[in-house]
């Protein structure tokens, strides 16, 4: 039996290859397994929860993280084994550092015009910067002249501009306390999993062998695209972190709903961390088409090291209408107010929260997850489900048992949905009805505009199923190294 073989390289080009036509038969694909994950029987559908064996989580001596994660779908089996790191109980990840980020940073982001940067000093001297960058297919980021300070670049009118605060007083010119007390939580460490999936026939033989990198983080932003396409207004989305996840959470939405996007503000712990990132968006090709299609998109970057960050997440938040959260976090990334409070309710938002995957991690603060199943949720997403919405997760099980933000919320079954159970409509609709719910007007009207909260922590089957799709596009372009009589 013939194997095949992808790098991650290869693996990263098919996957940038693929356009939207594409991109929406791999969310379909996805859509099939997670319904059969969670509305099939063991007797009748192969790739049902029941049927699935279960992960295993290797802790090891440095920091270090083994996941074994077989799966079975209708069509395959297979094993992803995967290594990371990740951020420790007691490691304040997102700290302000006492440690500058060095002045060639902004120089080069500040050394091409089309690139402005609003930056300044704060009262430690320490760089601050948001970067708030429009949309021009000409845009580089060159090099940047040697320099010994970093120097405040006033944006062009067509930007808008943000003025910067040296240190942050109240009105009685007391301190004020930072969000960044309880902010502290984006992992300084690279916790991008690195490992390998393999196909297996009926009978147990191999027949691929892919690279589970760029695999993850992309099959993962995947299932969150799942409710982002059925979402009415995708006009502002709001990104935190600056990795993988990150990246393919941005390309997704754009290549699937580019066109009614106007504003993508990533937030980051640093500026410098996030700068691979805007490189990529705007210099390389394969995001040529995605940043000129539409005339109206801009992109900003925002770190904890700009003078104004307090004042201005709190408006990355409230104005979102997507927000992602792709951090391995211990602690919630911005107080639960923003969206708790009365202000933060007066619209409905799509917030997926994706990044932490261990009982000690957390993006979302308890209150906010609280919030998405009350009130009169009392048996499952039927009742008011427009109003405040219901948690929504990829397995009900793993995330009762990894998910931190379910569990320190105190989350019982009985207040969580399954994608899978949501992502077929009509036969949710069906479902809802049985139970006494509004059926298709009042499901379509939470999926489409009211709060809807989902947390991931990652399938085997998701990778499986993508797994079998990169297979057949590789095929198609001749990607992948083919062993014969394997």
């Amino acid at each position: 039996m013939p194997l095949t073989v992808m790098s991650d390289a290869q693996v990263r080009a098919i996957l940038l290859s693929l356009n939207r036509d594409e991109v929406i038969s791999f969310q379909r694909n996805l859509i099939e397994t997670l319904h059969d994950y969670s509305t099939g029987t063991q007797e009748t559908t192969v790739g049902c929860s029941t049927n699935q064996p279960h992960r295993l989580s290797v802790p090891l001596g440095d920091g270090q993280t083994t996941l074994f994660m077989p799966a079975r779908t209708s069509k395959t089996t297979g094993i992803k084994i995967v290594s990371l790191a990740s951020a420790s109980p007691s490691e304040p990840a997102f700290s302000r550092s006492s440690s500058s980020v060095g002045s060639s940073n902004a120089s080069k982001m500040s050394s091409d015009s089309s690139l402005p940067v609003r930056s300044a000093k704060d009262s430690t001297s320490t760089l601050s910067s948001t970067a708030s960058l429009p949309n021009s297919s000409s845009s580089a980021l060159s090099n940047p002249a040697s320099t010994s300070t970093s120097t405040l670049s006033t944006p062009p009118p067509s930007t808008s501009s943000r003025t910067s605060s040296p240190s942050r007083t109240g009105a009685n010119g007391n301190s004020k306390k930072s969000h960044t007390t309880i902010l502290d939580s984006f992992s300084s460490r690279d916790t991008q999993p690195t490992g390998t999936l393999t196909l297996l026939s009926p009978n147990g033989s191999p027949y691929a062998f892919l690279s589970a990198t760029t695999l993850t983080a992309f099959r993962t932003a995947l299932a969150s695209s799942i409710f982002f396409m059925k979402r009415a207004s995708v006009h502002t989305i709001t990104v935190f972190g600056a990795g993988a996840q990150a990246y393919w959470h941005i390309r997704l939405a754009l290549i699937l709903r580019g066109s009614e996007i106007h504003h993508v503000n990533i937030v980051n712990r640093t500026f410098a961390g996030a700068e691979s990132l805007m490189k990529q968006i705007y210099t390389h090709d394969e995001w040529a088409h995605l940043r000129t299609a539409n005339s109206k998109l801009r992109f900003s970057l925002l770190s904890k090291e700009y003078g104004e960050y307090d004042r201005i997440i709190k408006e990355h938040v409230r104005d979102a209408d997507v927000i992602f959260t792709c951090t391995p976090s211990t602690q919630p990334i911005f107080p639960p107010e923003f969206l708790t409070n009365s202000e933060g309710r007066k619209k409905g938002r799509y917030v997926c929260a994706i990044g932490s995957y261990k009982p000690h991690m957390i993006e979302l603060h308890p209150d906010i997850v609280r919030l998405a199943t009350s009130p009169g949720h009392r048996n499952h997403h039927h009742r008011h489900a427009e109003r405040a919405g219901v948690v929504v997760v990829d397995s009900l099980e793993a995330c009762m048992k990894e998910a931190g933000e379910i569990i320190q919320a105190g989350i019982s079954g009985e207040q969580m949905v399954e994608v899978g159970e949501l992502a077929m409509v009509k036969k949710a609709v069906a479902k809802e009805e049985e139970s006494g719910g509004q059926g298709e007007k009042g499901l379509k009207r939470w999926l489409h505009s009211g709060d809807v909260v989902y947390k991931s922590v990652g399938m085997g089957i998701m990778d499986l199923t993508v797994g079998e799709d990169l297979l057949k596009v590789g095929e198609k372009k001749g990607v992948g190294i083919v062993v014969d009589d394997f």
